[in-house]
């Protein structure tokens, strides 16, 4: 399909449009969580956009080291926010980035390997991940909503209202509109609590009168990389949920393209996704991995050419280089952003229990996989102190519910499943040989 410019330049909007309120709302949420200044945020939602075109041009320009060469769109993982706003508040800002290159370094090691073993990561085990990494946002949101933790105000009347009135603008939303409005519902939810917190004298536009016009990344920006063994392995079993995510979008992109993918197609797609990761660490960014709303948004154009998405890149890193743009988003008032954390975050469950319903829950060993994994993630978080007599060494395991809940999941698939699976032919062979 021979498309002119002026339609490739609309097209390329259309995409940044899709992901541009996901791109932004998750160094929003991160920035409040690990209490950022103003002028940090302004630098995080620019770099973070910026970042999303990089990372994006990474994965679709194929060479025969990264790239899985199909027209895909990236962002910032939403499973990662909990983690690192976790990170954060029990380490440091640093340990956070350090955490993120180290991840990033290991997907590229792993991605020859990797695809030989998403066995080990079946719906059963990222489904029970995303669940409690899900329900683990959930106090984050409900704190930010009623006027952010620590804030004079907590609890107010005003902030509640205007929380509650952003989550049930977005419902409306979606009532009400389909298509593209529907899909930026979130975005402008958190626009019309902004305007409404503006009316009621609790938006401070100084942020945006201090931001410069341009500037250019820099290294470390906000804080200088350490590392430690618990954000390492937290960041990583973050980094391998979205692998398998990824595989799901390679898989779907590949029949809507119809382009046939292989081993070593999707070995240079996880290693894009790694490269990608080792730089939002670097420049204080983001881990990043495959936007799915695009790939509908694919679907729905019936528009495949990279040239598009190619487009969106270039877009996405030009308004990541002027600050002014990034700083309009960092006057959002907590209780407004709280409320459409809520939706948010509430999606996040949503998305793990959808990939639940892919397992087969006839089978009891599934049923106590689910039951352990996510019952230990939740206790884990809501009672952070029952491990707290326990050697260091031992807490790197317990002191996260992300990570407990990961390992269990992990472990008990593979003892369940994998084992029994393996026992059965081993079983089989035997008799067969004895026949």
């Amino acid at each position: 399909m021979n498309l002119s410019k002026s339609k490739i330049v609309s097209l390329g909007i259309q995409h940044v449009l899709a992901m541009y309120a996901g791109a932004v709302i998750v160094p929003l949420i991160v920035g409040a969580g690990i209490g950022l200044t103003g002028e940090q945020l302004t630098y995080l939602v620019s770099i973070d956009i910026m970042m999303c075109g990089i990372a994006t041009f990474l994965q679709v320009y194929q060479n025969k080291f990264f790239g899985i060469g199909l027209p895909v769109v990236l962002g910032c993982t939403f499973t990662a926010v909990g983690p690192i706003i976790a990170i954060g508040n029990q380490y440091s800002v640093g340990s956070i980035y350090g955490a993120i290159i180290a991840s990033g370094l290991i997907v590229v090691v792993i991605s020859k390997y990797f695809s030989k073993l998403v066995k080990f990561f079946p719906p059963v085990v990222t489904g029970s991940v995303v669940t409690v990494i899900g329900v683990t946002l959930i106090p984050v949101a409900m704190n930010n909503l009623a006027g952010g933790q620590g804030s004079s105000n907590f609890g107010a009347v005003e902030n509640v209202l205007l929380g509650f009135g952003t989550l049930l603008f977005i419902l409306a939303i979606f009532r009400f509109f389909n298509g593209f409005i529907r899909s930026i519902a979130i975005l402008l939810g958190i626009l019309a609590g902004t305007l409404a917190a503006s009316f009621m004298g609790m938006v401070d536009f100084s942020a945006v009168k201090e931001a410069s016009w341009f500037h250019l990344p820099k290294l470390f920006f906000i804080e200088t990389p350490e590392f430690h063994i618990m954000p390492i392995v937290t960041m990583t079993l973050v980094a391998i949920v979205s692998l398998v995510e990824s595989t799901g979008v390679y898989f779907a992109l590949s029949d809507i393209c119809e382009k046939k993918i292989n081993e070593h197609d999707i070995a240079r797609g996880y290693r894009s996704e790694g490269i990608a990761i080792v730089l939002g660490g670097i420049f204080n960014a983001f881990p990043y991995t495959t936007f799915s709303q695009n790939v509908g948004l694919l679907q729905l154009s019936g528009v495949k050419s990279k040239n598009i998405i190619y487009t969106a890149a270039g877009m996405l890193v030009l308004l990541g280089l002027v600050p002014k743009i990034g700083a309009f988003t960092t006057i959002i008032p907590s209780s407004v952003l709280g409320g459409a954390m809520v939706a948010m975050f509430g999606m996040v469950i949503a998305s793990g229990i959808k990939m639940l319903g892919q397992v087969d829950f006839s089978s009891q060993e599934n049923l106590l996989i689910v039951a352990c994994s996510v019952g230990l993630g939740l206790g884990v978080t809501v009672v952070p102190e029952m491990f707290g007599d326990l050697p260091a060494s031992l807490r790197i395991l317990t002191d996260s519910g992300i990570v407990l809940g990961s390992l269990t999941a992990v472990l008990l698939n593979l003892v369940f499943n994998v084992l029994k699976i393996g026992q059965s032919k081993y079983l089989l062979q035997k008799q067969q040989k004895v026949s």
